[in-house]
């Protein structure tokens, strides 16, 4: 599919670059803004407990969305190094390479985030504990999950700090864009060390959020320099 998108245009193959991307944005903000963050409270675990099991089919939602946002990232992923492997293949497939291996790790923290739902359903084999323990164990899960999710991020900063580089080296986009690229990806690479990350989030969300609408709208509206683009991936051909 990726071949035959950038056979037909490498403007078309920005464009869909950015139509992925921006699937990836708004999922991940309805399931993390509108559903975790209306449902989860990670310092009460009965309130946790009682808005999970009242809104079971919301909840359901947000794991779906989820896991639609993982679909989004991995097809952005792979289309991102079809448009910038001609500034440098190999540091295009590292970028690719760290950016999957975020999503298979965000991916799998998912499972302990609609695993709560089976442990507050009091199943047989956790017949023997209390109301209280259950809730605790959901809350435990969902807390695993949210760590889960910030090591990913990490994985998310050298990609889009690798990401950033091929753009500011690129001829066919913006300079500005890979800037803005870098500077999300050093707010991401503070979840290397957790703590930080969580205190340094609100930043590093805004420097990310304003990174990836800035670089959605020049990929819908402008595309690439087609005649850049072919000659840049003519010369990294021949070398």
């Amino acid at each position: 599919m990726t071949s035959r998108i950038t056979s037909s245009s490498p403007r078309f193959l920005a464009r869909m670059t950015g139509l992925f991307f921006l699937l990836t944005i708004l999922t991940g903000i309805f399931a993390q803004g509108f559903v975790s963050e209306r449902l989860i409270d990670f310092g009460d675990a009965a309130a946790t407990a009682t808005n999970i099991l009242t809104h079971k089919g919301l909840f359901q939602l947000g794991f779906t969305v989820y896991l639609i946002e993982m679909a989004c990232q991995v097809a952005s992923a792979v289309l991102f190094y079809q448009l910038l492997k001609p500034v440098n293949k190999t540091v295009a497939m590292l970028a690719l390479f760290l950016e999957i291996t975020g999503c298979i790790i965000k991916t799998f923290a998912r499972v302990f985030y609609i695993a709560p739902l089976f442990v507050l359903g009091r199943p047989a084999a956790l017949e023997g504990f209390s109301a209280e323990q259950l809730q605790s164990v959901a809350l435990i899960l969902l807390k695993v999950n949210d760590q889960g999710a910030g090591a990913a991020l990490a994985f998310f900063g050298f990609s889009t700090l690798l990401g950033g580089y091929l753009v500011f080296r690129s001829t066919f986009l913006p300079r500005w864009l890979g800037v803005l690229s870098f500077i999300a990806g050093i707010g991401w690479l503070t979840f290397l060390y957790p703590s930080l990350g969580y205190r340094a989030f609100p930043i590093a969300a805004l420097c990310g959020l304003l990174g990836s609408a800035a670089t959605i709208f020049w990929l819908l509206v402008f595309g690439v320099n087609e005649e850049r683009w072919l000659k840049q991936s003519a010369s990294g051909a021949g070398s």
